[in-house]
């Protein structure tokens, strides 16, 4: 929180500094609309600042000038895809009026809301799973992690690159080069080109590039053992995926969905199960809060690795 206040016009910040630290501690979104109050999230709770604070048009003005550093030119790509990411991996949706060139999204103007969503690092979200990834001696099964929006998803991703990086000594696992295609700027959330999050020594990231691109690339010029990347979700991405496993990389992705039969129906992913390109996917719920653990699927058999939810 404390490096996203300075993003935030200074009678905003007193309101939100007023509050309770242990509800600040919990805040994980900051929703800022024009003539409207300003909502903190801490998960299902809305939380509001202490005065309660309606935004204003120059709130919007001062806050997109604030979180672009005086400088919109530099944040004109970054506007095209609708968020930006500031120092500390925090990313900052915005809606407003789209701007259409031939057709296609060129920039966003008179910006009218902001979604911030704070980054959690949470060291160790990776401990109940890695036994369940590694292929001895080497090498990580080919995994798919299934949520939900908002359960963990790249939290757990982001952890589980830390620590095949790294290695995990009780597992007899070596780190491992780690090649990461991290689109949204939301696994190694990048400043500048330089994560801010801990992705690990052997991590190499590719960042604000389209996935299937990315996970191309890392292959050609990086040597990685194993590529990660979020959200899958098209036709390319399947393809890209292919290719990685084809060349003898293991693949760790996440993609949105309920459940594993889910996502298998989609149509543009379809063709990864029919082959059965995965080998282990594991489920997140909110059901004991953000990153429970469902089920780890052995998805060849079906089998759910664990007898119950983990936390």
């Amino acid at each position: 929180m404390d490096e996203v206040l300075p993003h935030l016009p200074p009678a905003l910040r007193a309101s939100i500094a007023g509050l309770p630290k242990e509800q600040l501690d919990r805040v994980h979104e900051i929703r800022l609309r024009t003539w409207r109050p300003v909502t903190l999230m801490a998960g299902d709770d809305e939380i509001y600042p202490n005065p309660p604070y309606v935004f204003t048009d120059d709130d919007a003005l001062m806050t997109l000038q604030l979180i672009a550093c005086g400088s919109l030119y530099a944040f004109e790509d970054d506007l095209r895809q609708g968020y930006i990411t500031i120092r500390g991996g925090h990313r900052v949706g915005l809606v407003g009026r789209v701007v259409l060139l031939k057709g296609r999204v060129a920039t966003l103007k008179d910006i009218s809301g902001f979604c911030i969503r704070i980054a959690h690092e949470v060291l160790g979200a990776a401990d109940n799973v890695m036994k369940h990834l590694v292929k001895p001696p080497r090498r990580l099964y080919h995994t798919l992690i299934i949520s939900p929006p908002r359960c963990g998803k790249t939290t757990l991703l982001r952890d589980i690159a830390r620590q095949a990086s790294e290695g995990v000594p009780s597992l007899n696992f070596p780190g491992v080069r780690v090649g990461v295609a991290d689109e949204r700027s939301e696994i190694a959330a990048c400043y500048i080109g330089v994560p801010q999050t801990t992705c690990g020594t052997r991590t190499d990231v590719l960042d604000a590039c389209p996935k299937a691109e990315g996970m191309i690339m890392l292959i050609r010029s990086m040597s990685p053992d194993v590529v990660m990347t979020d959200e899958i979700g098209r036709e390319d991405d399947a393809l890209a995926i292919r290719e990685v496993m084809c060349a003898g990389v293991s693949l760790v992705a996440t993609a949105h969905g309920g459940s594993l039969e889910e996502v298998a129906r989609r149509p543009a992913l379809k063709c990864l199960f029919e082959g059965d390109m995965f080998e282990r996917a594991v489920i997140l719920s909110q059901a004991h809060g953000p990153g429970t653990i469902e089920a780890i699927l052995d998805v060849g058999t079906g089998k759910n690795m664990i007898s119950g939810p983990l936390r």
